[in-house]
């Protein structure tokens, strides 16, 4: 009886053997698969191994054959088990990475806290919007046109001079208030109308304790039929008691190149009277200068300075404490 030959038994007996120890020894899915393309591949050691069968005889074939599917067979079951293995672990070390340990104590992040000239910029514009007013903005470098001319300012007026005025080599000019907002806001569009426009204004004021060179400035206005100075007195009174409550204010009699009549509305602060705002009844020759018919419609306009609401709003006795960054300041608010 022939059998075959010893060196194919021993070869396939000593590929389950490597394949067994290699494949203990992977720690990637990645040399798993590797492993199974060496061994189990088309082109694999079992493969090269049954090669050689062709040289055996028919009725040690099946002996041989019988073999090399056992064998194939554990190198199978290793695999798969060694697969599972690596992706349960990979999945346990996913886990453990992404897990958030609630005990552990957390990283101090300092809060912001909101400026007061921002927080009562937001306080007066949540009062405009709730009374029907639509918010508008404008451009900082403004012509003289926008700026004075259609405002009714007259060449010769103070504030144009170069001493009030910050002028660029250009001839535009940084605007001195936000009225340069009413004006390209009526060009647009027509009556009525009730709009409030904030924005930083720039004059060559001397700095102290109430008054600033860069400063904000909130602009309300409204046109339509049969406006009068009541509807702006009774407008700005119901503001000032939206922001302040019940708090002393007095209105005396201005001047103002764009309004006629004309009004300065002061509150009490620091036991005396602060000047927080101008206003007048719109002039008819701005009316005109975007339009407008003086014989139909009327308006009213105001200016509010916002720094100094804010001074009276927290007690604050200086405006320069608003630009300093002290910290010891600011963590008040």
């Amino acid at each position: 009886m022939t059998t075959a030959p010893p060196s194919l038994e021993t070869d396939l007996m000593a590929m389950k053997q490597a394949a067994q120890t290699a494949i203990a020894a992977a720690t990637t899915l990645d040399q798993l698969e590797q492993l199974r393309i060496s061994y189990l591949g088309k082109k694999g050691q079992l493969s090269k191994v049954l090669g050689g069968m062709g040289k055996l005889s028919a009725a040690e074939r099946p002996r041989i054959g019988a073999l090399a599917n056992q064998v194939k067979g554990l190198i199978q079951d290793q695999l798969e088990q060694s697969k599972i293995a690596l992706e349960a672990a990979q999945i346990e070390a996913q886990l453990a990475a992404e897990t958030l340990d609630v005990t552990m104590p957390g990283i101090f992040q300092p809060q912001g806290r909101i400026h007061p000239i921002n927080s009562i910029i937001d306080r007066i514009v949540d009062i405009f919007v709730g009374l029907g007013y639509t918010v508008a903005s404008g451009p900082e470098i403004e012509t003289d046109y926008y700026n004075f001319e259609a405002l009714n300012f007259l060449p010769d007026h103070p504030a144009r001079d170069m001493q009030d005025t910050l002028y660029l080599p250009n001839g535009d000019l940084m605007r001195t208030h936000t009225s340069n907002v009413q004006i390209r806001y009526m060009q647009n569009h027509q009556p009525p109308l009730r709009t409030v426009a904030i924005g930083r204004c720039y004059r060559r004021d001397t700095v102290d304790a109430t008054h600033a060179a860069v400063f904000h400035q909130i602009e309300f206005f409204a046109v339509d039929t049969d406006i009068t100075f009541t509807d702006l007195r009774g407008t700005i009174k119901v503001f000032l008691e939206a922001l302040y409550g019940d708090i002393p204010v007095r209105f005396r009699p201005s001047y103002f190149p764009f309004t006629e009549p004309s009004a300065e509305v002061d509150v009490q602060w620091q036991g005396k009277w602060l000047e927080i705002l101008g206003c007048g009844m719109i002039d008819p020759n701005v009316l005109k200068a975007v339009g407008y018919d003086p014989e139909v419609y009327s308006g009213f306009a105001a200016g509010l300075g916002v720094e100094r609401l804010a001074m009276v709003q927290h007690q604050i006795d200086d405006i320069r404490r608003l630009y300093n960054s002290d910290l010891r300041f600011l963590r008040q608010f």
